[in-house]
């Protein structure tokens, strides 16, 4: 297949080579032209991957046009609040016959939607059949390395969740599929604000018990708002759910549970940003997940107290404590 990778942080970049030793022919699109002419000459993305060469096969490129005329399949892994403006680019293009797969895990902050709900937005013409998910516990740092990671695609249509999924698949690199798209996109979106509070968690030196109480209520409160929206219950059980939270909240990798850890240390969220070369989808999910849960209705105190922490200045130990000392409830 000829397929192209839209965005060439450390994920574009890990599923730009781990397509081409699949036997395809891969083209990875980089947004800054001066980064791209140092990716093509050094086949080494040292900023976002390091330590992972690029084959010279895969044609390296900042024109948009060459990435993606007459492909196959359209990776597109840019961050999810720059997404629209990369769909933007490419709509006008002859993208007609390919599937566009998105990899970008958030909500899009304003209008409130999914990845695959914007895509709809922004190409009317694109059919249903087109569009398909890949998610699931899959940190870029570990994948790149081969270290065996499931995952899951997702598409309304069989047929196309299945060709994501042979496109894909390795020895090291387990693909499933499922037809619940939208499950799939909140749980790898909403997942990002347990991970905050996690790291949170960790920064304010709470211990295990902690972690496992967040983790383990995150998934009840992501479950419910999801299921509101008109997920499936089923799919926050699985991979893209359950999976996604478990290593977002323990892995060093983290980059959500690392802005998490600095908030609870008392470190400044402007300051974090500032710091980071990476985006943390979860900073912005938090706000889009609080304003969900108020539309549908939806009781979500994590998210809550971690907005609180975020953008109100609320003490981590505090909200903790508010947390703790809820009104009394089933399970």
């Amino acid at each position: 297949m000829k397929i192209s990778v839209l965005g060439a942080g450390g994920w574009g970049t890990t599923l730009a080579v781990l397509l081409h030793y699949n036997g395809h022919n891969v083209t990875l699109w980089e947004y800054h032209r001066s980064y791209a002419k140092v990716l093509n000459k050094t086949r080494l993305n040292e900023t976002y991957l390091p330590g992972i060469h690029i084959p010279k096969e895969i044609i390296i490129t900042n024109d948009i046009k060459e990435a993606t005329h007459y492909q196959n399949m359209i990776v597109l892994a840019v961050p999810s609040q720059f997404l629209r403006h990369v769909v933007q680019q490419i709509s006008p293009l002859n993208i007609k016959d390919a599937i566009l797969v998105n990899v970008a895990k958030g909500i899009e902050k304003n209008s409130l939607l999914t990845m695959s709900q914007m895509l709809k937005e922004e190409i009317p013409s694109l059919s249903e059949d087109q569009l398909g998910i890949l998610s699931g516990p899959s940190h870029a740092e570990e994948v790149s390395k081969r270290i065996p990671t499931a995952v899951v695609a997702a598409s309304k249509y069989k047929d196309t969740s299945k060709s994501i999924q042979a496109a894909f698949i390795t020895s090291y690199f387990r693909v499933y599929t499922s037809i619940d798209i939208l499950g799939v996109e909140l749980g790898g979106a909403f997942k990002n604000v347990i991970a905050i509070g996690a790291g949170i968690i960790e920064g304010a030196k709470f211990g295990d018990n902690t972690k496992a109480a967040i983790m383990t209520r995150g998934i009840a409160e992501i479950s419910r708002l999801g299921i509101a929206m008109g997920a499936q219950p089923e799919t926050f059980a699985g991979l893209s759910g359950m999976g996604d939270l478990i290593v977002t909240c323990m892995s060093h990798h983290s980059r959500n549970r690392f802005v998490g850890e600095q908030v609870g240390a008392g470190k400044k969220l402007k300051q974090i940003i500032k710091s980071m070369d990476m985006i943390a989808e979860g900073i912005e999910t938090c706000r889009s997940a609080s304003q969900l849960a108020k539309k549908y209705k939806v009781e979500t105190p994590i998210t809550n107290e971690v907005y609180k922490i975020l953008y109100e200045d609320k003490d981590p130990v505090k909200a903790t404590t508010d947390l703790m000392t809820r009104d009394m409830k089933m399970e």
